[in-house]
């Protein structure tokens, strides 16, 4: 089960994580409903070292929609296609999986996600919400093999529909919280 990570680099059941974040523009899921309007979006991110999938919410953050991957070239020019796609869509805030070991422990993986993030804060106010996104690319690729999808095109969905599995365990907990 995917979990909230907050800014202290703590679990939702209070957990201690190995490197705490000491960077800012990280959200807790519980403090973002303050934060947003009626009609705002959020956008899932599955951070990749070549990729980077983007997922979008309905205006109604019920409804995770894989929306595109990003080809990574150069920090600049992934943000500024990130940040562009975020405008566009009218996206308040970001859901990025934050890639645990098995045991909960960070490591290098979740290290450069937390950089991402403290790198793009010179770039965008937008707060970020980090998700424990274990598993995610595994269940979408058995979800797309038990859906007979060719190699070729699981290769070019599955970074995008990574994202879309990480926003939508976020905006179920976010619904849970908020009915």
């Amino acid at each position: 089960m995917a979990t909230a990570i907050d800014d202290a680099g703590r679990m939702r059941n209070g957990l201690p994580m190995n490197a705490p974040s000491k960077h800012g523009h990280i959200a807790t899921l519980e403090d973002l409903p303050a934060r947003l309007q009626r009609f705002d979006r959020l956008m899932g991110l599955d951070l990749g070292d070549k990729t980077i999938g983007l997922a979008l919410s309905d205006v109604e953050r019920s409804l995770a929609s894989p929306l595109e991957t990003i080809q990574r070239t150069k920090f600049s020019r992934d943000v500024d296609v990130l940040l562009e796609r975020a405008r566009a869509f009218q996206v308040a805030a970001f859901v990025i999986g934050l890639p645990l070991n098995m045991d909960g422990s960070e490591g290098p993986r979740a290290q450069t996600t937390r950089a991402f993030i403290r790198n793009c804060a010179n770039r965008t106010d937008l707060p970020f919400v980090l998700w424990d996104e274990r598993l995610s690319t595994a269940a979408v690729t058995r979800e797309l093999i038990a859906a007979d999808v060719s190699r070729a095109k699981r290769r070019a969905v599955v970074d995008k529909m990574a994202a879309a599995y990480i926003l939508q365990g976020a905006l179920d907990r976010l619904n849970r919280a908020t009915i």
